[in-house]
């Protein structure tokens, strides 16, 4: 299968179940922020990994999302099967997306470390007294 095919069908299958998250009526799912950050289907379309991230407090949380969406999962390939047009419906998994988490924390790293430094100039370094 061509590459671009692949890297479409894999946008068409994270847009699509983006849409789809929203239908789930399971209480872990349907009261959270969840967003599909991404899709990659395998090149025989018989698996998709669905990349989420979560907006949760704590980590307890994050584990009953995770429970719901794997729940979710078969009523969810039975919606993208209705919604796109293949072959074949992939079987779907969930695996969370830190990736925005750890930007939020390097930006937080980041902006800790430049108002420490708040009279230093480019190059030099501050004076410990």
């Amino acid at each position: 299968m061509a590459k671009y095919r692949r890297n479409r069908i894999n946008d068409s299958v994270a847009e699509e179940a983006a849409q789809i998250i929203r239908e789930v009526k399971d209480p872990r799912v349907s009261g959270s922020m969840i967003t599909i950050t991404g899709a990659d289907v395998t090149a025989d379309l018989k698996y998709a990994k669905l990349f989420y991230s979560v907006l949760a407090a704590d980590e307890e949380e994050r584990k009953e999302i995770a429970k719901g969406l794997k729940s979710a999962a078969t009523f969810m390939r039975s919606q993208l099967a209705r919604r796109l047009n293949l072959r074949i419906t992939p079987e779907i998994t969930f695996v969370e997306d830190k990736g925005v988490e750890h930007g939020a924390k390097i930006a937080e790293l980041l902006k800790s470390i430049s108002s420490e430094k708040p009279n230093a100039e480019p190059g030099e370094e501050a004076d410990d007294e």
